[in-house]
């Protein structure tokens, strides 16, 4: 690991908000760039406001105090002056293609061979993402989850031609600052998370539009099912500890029912069209898509999970 504590965020959103709490709570310096006038400097006004109710909580994270944190904050309009000093990069565009490739075109011209250039993408693999980079070894996608500060899974995905040592440091890197980095041994489309969550999504549709379950029932199997093993421990220990010995013991007990299930699933569902307006309106009569239901919504969502992360924390 680089010695260097400056970091640079690309993109002043939600994400890159986000990862500048995330790394600034590590005690490194980030220098937030966004090209729209304004937006870097206000993304900062936003951060503090964020850091002070969550010290407040007693839920701000690391070391340092909120007027500590916010020191190492800084905003750029000029890029090279973003870059300068920086040993990681951290892209966080609009998912779109053309601008990322073009945003990593620009960022290797103003850094030294060394730095490292990671992606939030969270559907673009590393290969077409870097496809117009020179120096691909440095290259990787850091892919957090939604929103990062809480849910701390962070999929690192490498180019094909990324260097081992930059998986590892950058694995080390969000280690650090107190991500949960998993590593994926290769790309692959939808990387580990959105599969997995993909899956899922597809079966509790199917379920619902063959008139199975309703809407809020598939959600309860989930949030008072599955989730309530899965927040702490995965799938995989999940039945490793459903059997007397383990998960050998597990798949020759159940292997063959999990089979016979697997094969009635219906086909990838149609997520638009007449099919899905039952679903939508069922989903909408329990939580109205207006601004003012959805916002406080996801306020509840965010509360509830940083009360997740503490216990996680403390467990």
């Amino acid at each position: 690991m680089s010695s260097n504590m400056k970091i640079t965020v690309i993109g002043s959103g939600l994400i890159g908000r986000s990862w500048a709490m995330v790394f600034a709570s590590g005690g490194y310096s980030v220098k937030i760039y966004d090209n729209q006038p304004g937006q870097a400097a206000n993304a900062i006004a936003e951060i503090r406001k964020q850091m002070e109710e969550l010290e407040e909580a007693h839920m701000l994270r690391g070391e340092l105090t909120a007027m500590q944190q916010l020191a190492l904050l800084s905003s750029y309009e000029d890029l090279t002056q973003a870059l300068e000093g920086a040993f990681f990069v951290q892209e966080c565009v609009f998912e779109q293609l053309e601008v990322k490739q073009s945003v990593f075109q620009d960022i290797e011209r103003l850094v030294g061979k060394d730095v490292i250039l990671s992606s939030s993408t969270s559907c673009l693999v590393p290969s077409n993402v870097f496809a117009k980079v020179q120096n691909r070894t440095r290259c990787l996608v850091s892919h957090p989850v939604n929103p990062p500060y809480y849910v701390k899974l962070v999929e690192l995905v490498p180019h094909p031609e990324t260097a081992n040592t930059v998986m590892d440091n950058t694995h080390a890197l969000m280690t650090k600052v107190g991500q949960a980095p998993v590593r994926l041994k290769k790309e692959i489309d939808g990387f580990a998370l959105n599969r997995v969550q993909a899956a899922i999504i597809a079966e509790s549709w199917r379920l619902v539009q063959d008139g199975i379950i309703s809407v809020k029932d598939v959600d309860l199997v989930m949030s008072e099912g599955l989730g309530m093993r899965y927040a702490f421990i995965g799938p995989m220990e999940t039945m490793h500890l459903n059997a007397p010995e383990g998960l050998e013991d597990y798949m020759k007990r159940y292997g063959e029912g999990i089979q016979r299930v697997l094969t009635s699933f219906g086909p990838v569902p149609n997520f638009s069209g007449e099919g899905a307006k039952g679903i939508i309106n069922e989903m909408c009569e329990l939580i109205p898509s207006d601004q003012q239901h959805l916002s406080a919504r996801k306020e509840r969502r965010d509360q509830l999970l940083m009360g997740l992360a503490k216990l996680k924390k403390d467990k």
